[in-house]
């Protein structure tokens, strides 16, 4: 099946169609960036133009950094605060008169991982963490995804974490791969704390640099990086517009 996969980050916005039995993008993706401000009306003007690179006239999943339930964005960490209460789904339609189904941006590239990558065929408890403009986090057990879990937002010494060990905050401070991997290493130990995972998988756009920074990381679990890498967004993006996929029955 073929489906249009968009990844909405805070930086910019990504789409490419997608195979969605082999988990391959059939091409190149398209980049925007990500609107000022991130508004609703402009996001979704940009979408828009997304899906006119491509002449898509079918089905179209998108992966949002926020948490979504039944299409509507309950919270709004890198994106514009009136997002919140926004339906997602419905917007996106408008804009591009087009069917969409919208996730959590880090749900959709752990349903990738887990179905096509470094998480196939495990059935323990398995953590995905992007890391990107902000730290996105995707849960699996025994191969299905409890959503929206935003371990991105918890605590870390007074400040939530992302903006302490996201890829922005590394920039921000002008930390080195390996200053920026001590703390990294400090917020992934305070996770297996809570969950005790059976394998953590680090995706995003830092998992680009992973042979830069592993060797600073010291976990109980096993540590990979995403084999899909920054693909990993747009190909579970478009996973979750399959309804059975979508109802994380993604282990075979």
């Amino acid at each position: 099946m073929h489906i249009l996969g968009i990844d909405i980050g805070g930086s910019g916005i990504k789409g490419a169609p997608v195979d969605t039995d082999a988990g391959k993008l059939l091409a190149e993706r398209f980049r925007l960036d990500t609107p000022v401000g991130a508004k609703p009306a402009d996001v979704a003007a940009t979408v828009a133009e997304v899906v006119k690179q491509f002449n898509w006239t079918g089905p179209v999943g998108c992966g949002f950094p926020a948490v979504i339930q039944k299409g509507v964005a309950q919270t709004a960490s890198n994106v514009d605060q009136s997002w919140i209460g926004t339906n997602a789904d419905k917007l996106f339609e408008r804009a591009t008169k087009l069917k969409f189904t919208v996730i959590n941006d880090a749900d959709a590239a752990g349903l990738a991982e887990m179905r096509f990558g470094a998480g196939r065929g495990n059935d323990g408890v398995v953590l995905m963490v992007t890391v990107g403009t902000g730290i996105g986090s995707a849960l699996f057990t025994r191969g299905l995804l409890v959503p929206n879990t935003e371990f991105g937002q918890v605590d870390m010494g007074g400040k939530i974490a992302e903006r302490r060990v996201s890829d922005a905050a590394r920039q921000r401070k002008d930390l080195t791969w390996k200053e920026w991997a001590k703390r990294f290493n400090v917020y992934l130990q305070m996770m297996e704390s809570y969950l005790y995972p059976d394998l953590i998988i680090i995706g995003g756009g830092a998992s680009k640099e992973w042979k830069v920074f592993a060797e600073h990381l010291e976990t109980r679990a096993k540590t990979v990086p995403a084999k899909l890498l920054n693909e990993a967004g747009t190909i579970g993006a478009a996973l979750a517009s399959d309804a059975l996929v979508a109802s994380s029955a993604v282990l075979k």
